[in-house]
C-alpha cells in the first residue's frame, strides 16, 4: 500500500501530497541545484497532487525550458520541478514533505553538470557544453 505524505511551502501557501514511496534522495551538481541546494526526490507525475495554492506557484525555466521549476511566491521557497530528463517526473524538495523522515533513504548525486547548455545566451560560468539553438 502506498502512503500518501503531505507538503507545503514555508507559509503554507503551497499544499500538496505524493502517492508515492520514495526510494532515494537525489542531489544534482547542475547551477540551479547547486545555488538552491535541492535535495530532492522523485515522484512520477500522476503521484504528485496540488492541494492548495497553485495560483501562488511561479515557474522559473531556463536553457532548453524543458523542466519547469516551481516555488512559491510569498514565501520564495522551491517545492517542485518537472525534470528535464525524465519529463513525466518531478523531483520533490524533500524538507518540503510534512513529518517525513528522510533519512533512512540513501542519497544518489546526479549529474546535471554535464547536460547542454541550449542558445546564445548561457552564462559563461554555467558548466556544461554549449549548443547552437536551432533556427525557429
Amino acid at each position: 500500500m502506498v502512503t500518501v505524505h503531505a507538503g507545503s511551502c514555508h507559509c503554507g501557501g503551497v499544499r500538496f501530497t505524493i502517492a508515492h514511496d520514495p526510494e532515494e534522495r537525489t542531489t544534482c551538481d547542475c547551477s540551479l541545484c547547486v545555488k538552491r541546494n535541492a535535495v530532492m526526490v522523485k515522484v512520477p507525475e500522476a503521484a504528485l497532487r496540488i492541494e492548495a495554492g497553485e495560483d501562488l506557484l511561479a515557474t522559473y525555466q531556463w536553457n532548453t525550458m524543458r523542466a519547469k521549476h516551481h516555488f512559491c511566491t510569498r514565501c520564495g521557497i522551491y517545492v517542485f520541478h518537472r525534470k528535464r530528463a525524465a519529463p513525466d517526473y518531478y523531483g520533490v524538495n524533500v524538507f518540503c514533505l510534512d513529518d517525513f523522515d528522510a533519512s533512512a533513504l540513501p542519497v544518489r548525486a546526479t549529474e546535471g553538470v554535464g547536460m547542454t547548455l541550449v542558445g546564445e545566451w548561457p552564462r559563461p560560468e554555467w558548466p556544461g557544453p554549449r549548443v547552437a539553438a536551432s533556427p525557429a
